[in-house]
C-alpha cells in the first residue's frame, strides 16, 4: 500500500469501535425513551399522586442517563483525538524528506518499518483500552435497562392496584354508616319501650 496510508484506517479495531459506538448510541435513545415514558407516567391525569420515593428513583434514573451520555460522548471525543493524532504521526512523508539525506535506502527503510511498527503497538493499544472502557460503559447500560424495566413494571402494577384499594374503602364506609344507622335505630327503639315502660 502507499507510504501515506493512515495507521489506523481499516484496521479491525477501528471498525469494532465505530460497531460499538453505534450500539451504545442505540442504547442511549433507548434508555432515554424509557425515561421519557417514566416521566409520562408520572405526569398522566389518571395516576394517582406518587411518593417522594418513586419521584426520587425517577430523578436518579435520569441523572445516571445523562452520566452515561456524557461519559460516552467523552470516550469517543478521546478516540477520534487519538485517531488523529495517530494520523498525523504516521504521516511518512515528513520521514521520508527527514531521510533523505540519510545514508542509504537500506538503513531508511529499516528506521521506517521500526518506527511504524512503534506506532502500531501504540495505536493498538490505546485502542484496546478505548474499546474496554466502551464494553464497560454497554454492560452498565445494559443492567440500567434491566433496571428500569422492573422499575416500570411495578409501577404499573401499583397503578393497577390502586382502584382496587379505593373501591375497598368505599366498601368499608359504607359498611360503617350501615352500622351506624343499625346501631341508632336500636338505641331509639330501646329508648321509647322504656318511656312506656316508665309511664306505664
Amino acid at each position: 500500500s502507499s507510504d501515506t496510508t493512515p495507521l489506523l484506517n481499516g484496521s479491525s479495531q477501528d471498525r469494532m469501535f465505530e460497531t460499538m459506538a453505534v450500539e451504545i448510541e442505540q442504547l442511549l435513545g433507548k434508555l432515554t425513551g424509557i425515561n421519557d415514558k417514566m416521566a409520562e407516567y408520572t405526569n398522566s391525569a389518571g395516576v394517582p399522586s406518587l411518593n417522594a420515593a418513586l419521584m426520587h428513583t425517577l430523578q436518579r434514573h435520569r441523572d445516571i442517563l445523562q452520566d452515561y451520555t456524557h461519559e460516552f460522548h467523552k470516550t469517543k471525543a478521546n478516540f477520534l483525538a487519538i485517531r488523529e493524532r495517530e494520523n498525523l504521526l504516521g504521516s511518512v512523508r515528513k520521514d521520508i524528506e527527514s531521510y533523505k539525506s540519510g545514508s542509504g535506502v537500506n538503513n531508511r527503510r529499516t528506521e521506517l518499518f521500526l518506527k511504524e511498527h512503534e506506532h502500531l503497538r501504540n495505536s493498538d493499544r490505546l485502542i484496546e483500552e478505548t474499546i474496554s472502557i466502551a464494553m464497560a460503559t454497554k454492560e452498565n447500560m445494559t443492567s440500567q435497562r434491566g433496571m428500569l424495566k422492573s422499575i416500570q413494571s411495578k409501577m404499573n402494577t401499583l397503578a393497577n392496584r390502586f382502584p382496587a384499594v379505593n373501591s375497598l374503602i368505599q366498601r368499608i364506609n359504607l359498611r360503617k354508616r350501615r352500622d351506624s344507622f343499625i346501631l341508632g335505630g336500636v338505641i331509639g327503639i330501646c329508648t321509647i319501650l322504656l318511656l312506656l315502660y316508665a309511664f306505664h
